[in-house]
């Protein structure tokens, strides 16, 4: 049995978004906890640690969380790292069709304390309504057998915060892989506008995007979604920079042909490597929840980037256990902001992104699964 109780008690936080509730030093010592318990129990931590000039007894009065060496995101896509308790867990991967995989294991009270914040978060935001069936349209991959992909994964469990009528996926699976159904996807819309449940449209950005364009191009008439629908997007865009379309711009368009309130549009930030979710407020920001800390990199020599300045974005967040991924550098690009800037209410932390910083061999699940657009 794992024994972290700063951790989990910093996880199981019911305000994701209250910085007043998080007990005085919490933070700080779970970090210290996860910290330490990686060192004692994770094969080559301490000697990381070592090598980046720390030691136990350094973690053990730290609360400058940016000094903690981090590892790259990309590094576990050469390396499947995890300590004991990662032996038979939960692994998932983070590619969709082709380019490197990251390989994360996720132990079953790393998975629950990951999944416990999306229950908080949807809870803040309203939409975790059990008694409500909705109708699911899901913009990722159909699913054969056990569902490896981090993203699959996520999707699947977002389907529990609301019981299931019956869903649509967009992207079908055949006898040679995945394909894009973009005419499933409008039938599937038409279909749902109909039946009178709430409809909760979950996935990428850029299925949507493009079924929207073809109904458009193809004179398909406006729909008027049930009151009550939601739609919440993720994993990022196509590669193709020149077809990507504005966020506020796709809101407006989900509103004028699917008839969803813009406030009912969100996009959420995730990744394998880092599994706290970050999902945008009602101006379109991602808020840093109350479970981790973000700091911004100076690509060029590391140090920390003031508010304001863009740089590569590091995640700290003490609530895995069964990897010593509680401090990661993704290959996003992003500047950092202080809550009172946004003007909604909360009062955390917010950053936006700018895009990666990587080159082609760092492919994201977005970027391989929108090539399957081209075959629609």
């Amino acid at each position: 049995m794992i024994h972290l109780p700063h951790t989990d008690a910093l996880c199981a936080l019911a305000k994701p978004y209250c910085l007043d509730s998080v007990p005085d030093g919490l933070f700080d010592q779970a970090m210290t906890e996860i910290s330490l318990f990686h060192c004692q129990h994770t094969p080559g931590y301490e000697r990381w640690l070592h090598a980046n000039g720390l030691d136990a007894m350094a973690l053990e009065s730290m609360d400058d969380w940016s000094r903690l060496p981090p590892i790259f995101a990309n590094y576990f896509k050469r390396h499947l790292v995890y300590g004991p308790t990662g032996e038979g867990a939960l692994e998932l991967t983070s590619s969709g069709t082709s380019g490197q995989k990251s390989r994360m294991r996720y132990d079953s009270r790393s998975m629950a304390a990951a999944q416990g914040m999306v229950g908080h978060i949807f809870r803040h935001y309203g939409w975790d309504t059990p008694d409500i069936p909705c109708n699911y349209l899901l913009l990722s991959y159909e699913p054969k057998a056990a569902i490896t992909l981090g993203t699959a994964y996520t999707d699947q469990f977002l389907c529990s915060y609301a019981p299931i009528n019956r869903v649509a996926y967009g992207l079908r699976l055949t006898a040679t892989g995945h394909t894009f159904d973009l005419f499933g996807v409008v039938r599937a819309l038409q279909e749902f506008a109909a039946e009178g449940l709430p409809v909760r449209i979950l996935g990428f950005p850029a299925f949507l995007a493009h079924a929207l364009q073809h109904m458009e191009d193809t004179a398909v008439a406006d729909l008027k979604l049930p009151a009550g629908s939601l739609v919440f997007l993720g994993g990022g865009w196509k590669t193709e920079a020149a077809q990507e379309i504005p966020l506020s711009q796709l809101y407006e368009r989900i509103n004028r042909q699917l008839g969803v309130e813009p406030d009912r549009c969100r996009d959420g930030y995730g990744a394998v490597e880092h599994a706290v979710p970050y999902i945008q407020c009602a101006h379109q920001h991602f808020h840093v929840p109350v479970y981790s800390k973000v700091f911004v990199r100076n690509p060029a020599d590391f140090t920390i980037q003031p508010y304001g300045r863009r740089g590569l974005l590091e995640f700290v967040s003490p609530y895995i256990s069964s990897s010593p991924a509680q401090a990661v550098v993704m290959s996003d690009l992003a500047t950092l902001h202080p809550g009172a800037s946004c003007g909604c209410g909360l009062a955390t932390d917010w950053f936006e992104l700018h895009g990666r910083a990587g080159t082609s061999a760092s492919r994201s699940c977005a970027m391989a699964a929108s090539e399957l657009i081209g075959g629609a």
